[in-house]
């Protein structure tokens, strides 16, 4: 049977331990930072502490040592820097294929999102599959078994930091989301989006130019190629012209509803539901009629 290796900086592994769960076997956590108390949800956690100013990083060459994966298992890790560098080495100690846009994966074959979501590719391997998805969120059901160990560790310290206060969120573990554009006119006027994700319980996203451009959102918020790639219940796009990088990253939802002005905006194309308006008046008369 096939077992599952999860290699994390981050309690936020849910996402991953799902997909261990759909593999069968045994689910065995490495994780570089904590006590281990809130990896749940598995059958092992080994825990490698790391000194006070040492980069999750530098653990690297003991997480790789621990990992004791045969062919036919899977390594998973989250989508974030800390965790890529651990797969990274992982990988290299298997000689294993690191996998990147992991949109499904098993025992020696996996399914990845290229070119932005537009083209899948099947891979197949005889050897251990490492590969890279969404983390998700907090880890939930019963404490495992916690170990403690140590290896080898590169020399890096942290010497400083620059730190940003911004509200996180994971757009991937959402129901439902309502995506701001380029429609909108002012910052300000993102209140209308937020009244309609309030009533209707979804988070707040966004194109591309309202993060990388305006900056009236964070990172984590933009939904397309380079982004965040989504799939709720509920999609609505709202000034958002429906361009490829956009929509690449839509694709897995249930449901998408577009609000725009143009009736020939390439959005109405990829929508289940279209509302062709104003969305300064069409945002408040659908908040009101949701609440």
């Amino acid at each position: 049977m096939s077992n599952t290796w999860i290699v994390t900086a981050d309690p936020h592994i849910a996402a991953l331990v799902d997909v261990g769960r759909a593999i069968g076997g045994t689910i065995t956590v490495v994780a570089v930072t904590g006590d281990g108390a809130q990896l749940l949800g598995v059958d092992r956690v080994i825990v490698v502490p790391a000194a006070a100013g040492v980069p999750a990083e530098a653990l690297a060459p003991a997480v790789a040592a621990l990992v004791a994966a045969r062919p036919g298992d899977v390594v998973l890790a989250a989508n974030r820097p800390a965790e890529r560098v651990l797969a990274g080495a992982v990988a290299a100690r298997l000689g294993a294929p690191l996998l990147s846009g992991v949109r499904s994966i098993g025992p020696g074959a996996a399914e990845l999102v290229r070119f932005g979501g537009i083209a899948l590719e099947q891979v197949t391997s005889a050897s251990v599959l490492v590969g890279i998805l969404e983390g998700g969120a907090l880890a939930s059901g019963e404490a495992a078994p916690v170990e403690v160990a140590t290896g080898a560790v590169h020399s890096a310290r942290i010497t400083g930091q620059q730190t940003t206060e911004v509200e996180q969120v994971d757009l991937t573990a959402a129901k439902r989301i309502v995506a701001c554009g380029r429609g909108f006119r002012a910052e300000a006027d993102l209140a209308l989006a937020r009244e309609l994700a309030s009533a209707l319980g979804a988070e707040v996203g966004c194109s591309r130019p309202l993060a990388e451009g305006q900056e009236w959102f964070s990172k984590d918020r933009y939904v397309g190629i380079s982004g965040q790639h989504v799939g709720p219940e509920v999609y609505v796009a709202v000034g958002i012209s429906g361009q490829l990088q956009h929509t690449a990253g839509i694709q897995e939802s249930k449901a998408v509803v577009a609000v725009n002005n143009d009736p020939e905006a390439p959005i109405f194309a990829q929508a289940d539901y279209g509302l062709v308006g104003d969305l300064y008046d069409v945002l408040p008369a659908l908040a009101a009629a949701l609440r």
